[in-house]
């Protein structure tokens, strides 16, 4: 593999402008003077496929020159992805204005048309754990805890609501989740502490 061959490839693919040329993944033989190099392509919308350059070299010439160009799909991009089903797919999040979403036979979150027990516990293992409990970056930042914060709105098993619109308003978090906009807050007014008269060292000392 000429290595001249292989920079004239890439630097023709990086001309055409249409995407970004990854790694050079292999070469296939076209004939007797030509070859077909193969390059990663990180194209949106076209996952799995590659850059093709097909170049050339007669007998008795030292310059590459490029044929054709094209960004063709690997064999892996033209299988279908395994399948999912729906039920696995959705994610949280997913649901938008309109959109139903039906739970589940037998949904273990549920006891009849109330939230079962395992649903209730299963929610407060997921609120802990998640971006306002206890031991997430904000809370283990916090020089206070939400239990003592006059926004903190408590419920039941040390959880509770955020009333701060410039904290986590609305949001359930957990009672030792902090922030830095803890109603006891307080920052120290550098400008109102009082300054030393400044000292003349070039003066007399008698």
């Amino acid at each position: 593999m000429s290595r001249q061959a292989v920079e004239t490839a890439r630097w023709a693919l990086e001309e055409f402008g249409e995407g970004e040329v990854g790694e050079h993944i292999g070469i296939a033989v076209t004939g007797a003077d030509s070859a077909t190099h193969r390059f990663a392509a990180d194209v949106p919308g076209y996952s799995g496929w590659e850059w093709h350059a097909v170049v050339a070299c007669p007998p008795g010439e030292t310059t590459v020159t490029v044929s054709e160009l094209a960004l063709v799909p690997a064999d892996q991009a033209l299988q279908a992805p395994e399948w999912v089903p729906w039920s696995d797919r959705i994610q949280p999040g997913d649901l938008g204005p309109g959109d139903l979403m039906p739970p589940e036979p037998n949904d273990p979150r549920l006891d009849g048309d109330e939230l079962s027990e395992f649903g209730l516990n299963e929610a407060l293992t997921r609120w802990r754990k998640g971006d306002f409990g206890p031991n997430s970056a904000m809370a283990e930042k916090a020089p206070l805890q939400c239990n003592t914060c006059a926004f903190f709105l408590p419920f039941e098993r040390g959880f509770g609501a955020c009333a701060n619109e410039f904290s986590a308003d609305g949001r359930i978090v957990h009672s030792r989740y902090g922030c830095g906009a803890h109603s006891r807050t307080r920052v120290i007014d550098t400008e109102a502490q009082p300054t030393q008269e400044p000292f003349d060292d070039e003066g007399p000392f008698f």
